[in-house]
């Protein structure tokens, strides 16, 4: 059995590390799934709408100029509302019954639609795509800030947003894609429409398919998932009694108070500055694409080429955004990613080679697709469910703003710039406005993510590429705390080493905790045992594992996430050892339930007291040769892992044993560890009866 090394703030068990499990866990959730097949029944109709839109535009007019606009027209007019009325959608979220406001929206859609192929006037398409795109804009809040309240669990938004990627930007554009391929082409083998407006019967029939799929979305959430009218699932009492004096607010004050939200809120703040910034980079690429290929001299393939290398790149950038966020807290890497990002892109202004750019444009869409999944995370697991939808609102329109104004305004900076041929490396490449453009949407990115990352970082100090290192780790060590561990058999007085450690661990320049084991509490344990009326070992090392998990969750975790160094006592070593050796329990299984208690938290350093039990013979008496046993497989353990481990001899008194702890950690607090080693040296203080246990600025934490 070796020792883990201690995980991130965002660490989980290992089953819950894998993806799968994680993906299975999320659907076994009857709501959710439901909701994500409504997803996907409006994503297809989504896409549907824009190429059946353009192809019946196309068949409403015989101007050509008209139909060169018709792609352009659709886009914009679906676009516009977003910009619009994004806001609305979110108030209405925040103040209404979520599933009836997106049955009202469902059905405006299919109606709007149903008009467009009834009416067949090229002026209504554009109205009706436009109330259609107000309509949407009611329902994606409400439908966002709805999804965290079918979860179980608010560290599963996170897969959830996955699987809502995947099927808007994935399934469902394929499928769209496909089924229109189909139906345009159905007529010519079937020929069900006459020759001489099959192609417009044919266009108005996707158009009332789209509509159709609208219903059936309104039919499932109307009838099936009830639970989106829940709110508030995973809140505290404060959050409920501020949700319902809320619901007495007027729509001027709700407003008035999501503004006054993000200003006194650094962590909403940051990551609304940091989108900013994300999608100006965006919307720099997008915009200054076809004219960058062709900068490159690569041809009319590299326009293609770079596409896919943006798209690929956010799509594995989705994936990995859950395993990153294991090793890093969300809020520290949505800023990190926003800054990848612009490095990167500062790498694709630079590139005189088109090998060189796709390398970039893909690191590019990693870390943007990283930052996009992170942000949507934090909004549906941070930010309380009385203003989620208004914040959720606020993201979208941001994004589309921001995208649509530099997609436009890109075009016409680039071409204020005369293009120019210069040799680079003993070939050609021409300069042209593209690369400024993109070095100014790099610079902004950089810029948004640093103030991103200084707001919403909570009390932390350590530097943003060595973060970005230990996420990139095999084996990231933690961001912030130090936890170390002091073991030994119950015949050592592990308790007066890890007080004494803890007090000369106090003249450095880190706050310390001292946590002891939560078994030794004999008092909490034994009423939790009988009054359960445990007898068996199995039961007992459940129970022990509860407390450990509590204290765990309550004191120890919340130490190390605000940077302190926490010295525990007997952490889960020295009771794995004694449950195996004493108890006989599997030694396989007791590591997965101290996994699964302690949340995989492992020590970064482990103090092992190695002493013969009383310094008696080994065949004295049974407890003695328990003891042993105890005591071999402790030193098993440290063995497996020598780089986690410090041995000490524990024989002798008290003061040369804390002096040997003392100078065996000299050693080891060298490098990045130094600043945990003491400036001053204090004498040791004995016997443990008169050293502070509980004082406010010397803290031991101690189930009661």
């Amino acid at each position: 059995m070796r020792s883990v090394p201690g995980a991130g703030p965002g660490a989980s068990s290992g089953a819950e590390a894998s993806t799968i499990n994680r993906v299975r866990r999320v659907l076994a959730i009857k709501p959710f799934r439901r909701l994500w097949g409504v997803t996907y029944l409006c994503s297809v109709a989504d896409w549907l709408n824009i190429l059946a839109l353009t192809g019946l535009a196309t068949k409403l007019t015989d101007n050509y100029f008209a139909q060169n606009f018709a792609f352009v027209g659709v886009v914009l007019t679906g676009l516009a509302p977003g910009l619009l009325f994004a806001p609305v959608g979110g108030l209405l979220a925040d103040r209404f019954d979520r599933r009836k406001v997106m049955v009202v929206a469902d059905l405006l859609r299919c109606g709007f639609l149903l008009s467009i192929a009834i009416v067949g006037a090229p002026w209504w398409l554009l109205v009706g795509n436009f109330l259609v795109g107000s309509a949407s804009s009611m329902w994606i809040p409400s439908k966002e800030a709805a999804v965290p309240n079918l979860l179980r669990r608010p560290d599963q938004v996170e897969t959830a947003n996955q699987l809502g990627m995947v099927m808007t930007y994935g399934l469902a554009v394929i499928t769209a894609a496909g089924a229109n391929a189909i139906i345009t082409g159905f007529n010519t083998t079937f020929h069900f429409f006459p020759n001489d407006n099959a192609s417009l019967s044919i266009a108005k029939l996707v158009v009332i398919i789209t509509g159709l799929l609208y219903l059936a979305s309104a039919i499932i959430i109307a009838t099936r998932i009830p639970e989106l009218s829940l709110r508030n699932v995973h809140a505290s009492p404060e959050e409920k009694a501020k949700q319902a004096d809320e619901e007495k607010f007027g729509v001027g004050q709700m407003i008035a108070d999501g503004f006054r939200f993000i200003r006194s809120t650094p962590l909403v703040r940051g990551l609304l500055v940091g989108a900013f910034g994300a999608f100006a980079a965006g919307g720099a690429v997008i915009g200054s694409a076809k004219p960058y290929s062709s900068s490159l001299l690569a041809g009319d393939s590299a326009f293609n080429l770079l596409v896919l290398a943006v798209f690929l790149g956010l799509a594995t950038g989705m994936a990995a955004a859950p395993k990153l966020a294991r090793r890093l807290a969300h809020d520290r890497l949505f800023g990190i990613s926003i800054i990848a990002a612009a490095l990167s892109l500062l790498v694709v202004a630079l590139s005189p080679h088109l090998t060189v750019s796709l390398i970039a444009v893909f690191f590019v869409g990693i870390w943007a697709g990283t930052a996009f999944l992170t942000g949507v995370t934090i909004i549906g697991s941070r930010v309380e469910d009385a203003i989620r939808g208004r914040i959720n609102a606020i993201y979208q329109l941001l994004m589309k703003l921001v995208l649509f104004g530099t997609t436009v305004t890109v075009p016409l900076l680039i071409g204020l710039i005369q293009q120019q041929k210069v040799t680079v490396w003993g070939g050609q490449v021409t300069i042209d406005g593209t690369r400024p453009v993109m070095l100014g949407g790099a610079a902004i990115a950089l810029v948004a993510g640093l103030f991103a990352y200084r707001q919403m970082d909570d009390k932390r100090t350590e530097p943003i590429l060595s973060d970005l290192r230990n996420a990139l780790r095999r084996t990231p060590r933690r961001v912030n705390g130090f936890l170390i561990a002091v073991e030994g058999t119950t015949a050592i007085n592990t308790a007066i080493q890890a007080v004494n450690l803890a007090d000369w661990l106090r003249g450095g320049t880190r706050p310390v905790v001292v946590a002891a084991d939560p078994a030794l509490d004999d008092q909490r344990l034994t009423a939790l045992v009988s009054g359960a009326s445990l007898t068996g070992a199995r039961a007992q090392a459940l129970a022990a594992a509860a407390v450990r998990a509590d204290i765990v969750e309550r004191h120890v975790q919340p130490a190390l996430d605000a940077g302190s160094v926490v010295v525990m006592e007997r952490f889960v070593d020295s009771p794995l050892a004694h449950l195996s050796a004493v108890a006989g329990l599997d030694s396989d299984e007791l590591e997965g339930l101290a996994d699964w208690a302690t949340g995989r938290l492992r020590p970064d350093l482990t103090v092992l007291l190695d002493s013969a039990p009383n310094g008696m013979p080994r065949d004295k008496s049974a407890k003695l040769n328990d003891q042993w046993r105890v005591q071999h497989l402790l030193t098993e353990m440290a063995a497996a892992d020598p780089d986690r481990y410090v041995v000490i001899d524990a024989d002798g008194t008290d003061v040369e044993v804390a002096e040997r702890i003392r100078t065996a950690l000299r050693a080891v607090f060298v490098g990045r560890l130094a600043a945990l080693a003491p400036t001053t040296e204090k004498p040791v203080t004995l016997p443990l009866e008169t050293l502070p246990i509980e004082t406010p600025e010397e803290p031991r934490v101690e189930a009661k």
